[in-house]
C-alpha cells in the first residue's frame, strides 16, 4: 500500500516555513512514504480538489483515500500517528 503525505504550502507562508524542518526529518525517517509538496499558488486545482482553505495543510492518504488531515503547524508525533494509521 502506498502512503503519501501532501504538504500544501506557499512561499509567503510563515507557518509553512516552521513546518518544513519537521517534514524534512520525517522524510528521512520514513523512506517508504511519498512526500509531496504542493505550492497552492502554482497548483490551485490540486488545492481545490483537497479543499485547502488554510496553510499549512497536511494530508495523509493511502490507496484507500484520505486517512487524516492537519491544518496549521503540526507536531511530529501527530503526523507519525497518522502515517502509522495509513500503513507506514
Amino acid at each position: 500500500m502506498t502512503v503519501r503525505l501532501k504538504d500544501f504550502y506557499a512561499d509567503w507562508c510563515g507557518p509553512c516555513k516552521t513546518q518544513d524542518p519537521i517534514l524534512e526529518e520525517l522524510e528521512e525517517d520514513y523512506p517508504e512514504v511519498s512526500f509531496e509538496k504542493v505550492n497552492v499558488d502554482e497548483e490551485q486545482d490540486v488545492a481545490n480538489q483537497y479543499q485547502v482553505r488554510s496553510l499549512p495543510t497536511l494530508v495523509v492518504e493511502n490507496d484507500d483515500g484520505v486517512v487524516d488531515r492537519f491544518v496549521g503547524v503540526t507536531q511530529r508525533e501527530d503526523i507519525e500517528d497518522a502515517l502509522a494509521q495509513a500503513g507506514a
